[in-house]
């Protein structure tokens, strides 16, 4: 990573790297019965006194960035509610508003829109479709849903077992293809949607 390499790193080169790698998670990873504002917060913490950050305190430039972040994001007027009275998408966001308090250079994205409904999916990857191109964040993001991969990639690769088995353009995989890689269990969020 920026000429880097990741495995070889260790101690604090590694911790350096690690605050630049922004992750989002699939089932959200949020701490439920702190508040949205807590959770973003959290995002922070490799930049901060982790003393001061343990009791709570977090300096007024911090949470003015979380603020903007969510307001970003548009749930800059859930700050003060509780993480797990937020439906399923606002959750995400709240996730993604935390990733970007890391202000990462890149990001993962484990499958995170696999527990959205379509409609939220489209809305959730439009978010990161967004950070990608106003802030030139890479994003690995990992999805099965076909039309969302051309809609949204750049760049397809497809693994099967560990083994990468495509590589390509999103026009490049097919229904067909993609079927081959992951099965016939493989979906088509258009599909899901009429279900």
């Amino acid at each position: 990573m920026d000429g880097i390499d990741v495995t070889a790193a260790k101690g604090a080169e590694l911790r350096h790297i690690r605050r630049k790698i922004g992750m989002i998670f699939q089932h959200f990873n949020l701490v439920k019965r702190s508040s949205v504002m807590t959770n973003v917060l959290s995002g922070r913490l490799g930049y901060l006194d982790p003393w001061s950050s343990t009791l709570g305190y977090f300096p007024r430039e911090e949470k003015d960035r979380a603020m903007q972040a969510l307001t970003r994001l548009g749930i800059d007027d859930k700050a003060t509610n509780r993480a797990d009275t937020l439906s399923g998408g606002q959750q995400q966001r709240v996730g993604i508003a935390r990733t970007l308090m890391q202000e990462p250079s890149l990001i993962l994205a484990d499958e995170p829109v696999a527990s959205l409904d379509p409609v939220l999916a489209h809305s959730i990857m439009r978010y990161l479709e967004q950070l990608n191109r106003e802030d030139k964040v890479t994003i690995i993001c990992s999805l099965h849903y076909l039309d969302l991969i051309q809609r949204y990639a750049t760049r397809v690769i497809g693994l099967k077992d560990g083994v990468k088995v495509f590589e390509g353009s999103p026009n490049d995989i097919d229904r067909v293809k993609f079927k081959e890689i992951y099965g016939e269990e493989a979906q088509d969020i258009r599909a899901t949607a009429l279900e």
